[in-house]
């Protein structure tokens, strides 16, 4: 198995805290405990020893109990009350009773429970249990907002999310595949074993990825074949294999917290990118179709207004005025390009 590099918390603590004062913000509030609690479901007391590095590690029954026990705490019903374990388990067709050891703390539940709970509560599901929509938001965010149109960026979307550049491309136009959760894990871990291979080019062993967690190989027989899904420990196991994002019940709190960490940054340079170009908030509130269509109704003297406008901005900028224009009107050409139907 490949080693997975840990991330340097506080290199990235300190990156988001200046890009935070360069955007205008107080790091103080950008990073504040509560705020990073609350987006990883860290407890607010450990994550000062988690960015310091001297945290303990949490076993993972003990880690997903006090995430959901967070998640009620935090994410109330409309009246602040905590949210009965009988509305959540209804939420994805079960009994409350199945919520009962995970309350408790004296039990793990099952996948396909793990991702009902997540969906309830609107938070990240993970690399195997994230919807289509989630997984592609995810992935764009931690990415920074540099990804474009292109097929290398959409390869690279697909990497980050185990989904495919069509399924990618369907999502980004609002029409994201629906696969049942078990073909979409058996799919994803798939999408791992092909795209994470071993340093000579063929897949890992399923012994080799199940000893990782005290398993068997023939405990990943059946999701391979697509005949069923891992339990949650596998599941968490399989994710720490490859080294992908656990998720919010999943994630160790370091993993947790670099994920809210990166969150913070994108949003942040996105602020910054604003700042050093007002042009991208603008076409942001108006649609350049929009724009180009409600010029194309302008009167002639309203061309001359928006032509001499534009001319002036651009010699500004030490560029040359508008083609297709003279004296700052439209040309016959230019102007019979510019009508509506």
């Amino acid at each position: 198995m490949r080693a997975t590099a840990r991330p340097d918390l506080p290199a990235i603590w300190r990156r988001v805290a200046a890009l935070a004062e360069r955007c205008g913000r107080d790091p103080g509030e950008v990073l504040a405990v509560g705020r990073l609690s609350h987006l990883s479901g860290v407890d607010p007391r450990r994550v000062p020893c988690v960015l310091a590095g001297t945290a303990a590690e949490v076993p993972l029954e003990r880690r997903v109990h006090q995430r959901f026990r967070l998640l009620r705490a935090t994410r109330r019903d409309k009246h602040g009350r905590e949210w009965p374990l009988a509305a959540i388990a209804h939420d994805f067709d079960a009994p409350g009773a199945s919520l009962g050891p995970l309350n408790a703390g004296t039990g793990l539940l099952r996948l396909g429970h793990a991702a009902g709970v997540q969906r309830f509560f609107g938070v990240h599901a993970g690399f195997l249990l994230a919807d289509s929509k989630s997984a592609v938001e995810r992935a764009l965010a931690l990415s920074a907002g540099t990804v474009s149109d292109g097929r290398e960026d959409l390869e690279h979307l697909s990497y980050l999310t185990g989904m495919t550049p069509r399924a990618i491309r369907q999502t980004l136009d609002g029409r994201p595949p629906r696969l049942p959760l078990k073909e979409q894990v058996h799919q994803r871990f798939e999408h791992l074993r092909r795209t994470r291979p071993r340093e000579d080019g063929q897949a890992h062993s399923l012994a080799a990825i199940a000893k990782s967690f005290d398993a068997s190989g023939q405990s990943l027989t059946r999701l391979v074949q697509g005949q069923g899904m891992p339990n949650l420990a596998a599941a968490a196991g399989i994710q720490r294999f490859y080294g992908v994002d656990g998720g919010f019940l999943l994630a160790d709190d370091t993993e947790a917290l670099a994920t809210a960490l990166a969150l913070i940054e994108g949003e942040l340079e996105c602020v910054e990118r604003e700042r050093e170009n007002p042009m991208l908030a603008v076409l942001r509130a108006h649609d350049v179709r929009s724009i180009v269509t409600r010029a194309g109704r302008l009167s002639p003297q309203g061309w001359k207004s928006l032509a001499d406008h534009l001319d002036d901005l651009l010699a500004r900028e030490g560029q040359l005025g508008i083609p297709g224009t003279k004296g700052g009107a439209p040309t016959e050409g230019a102007a019979a390009e510019g009508e509506t139907p």
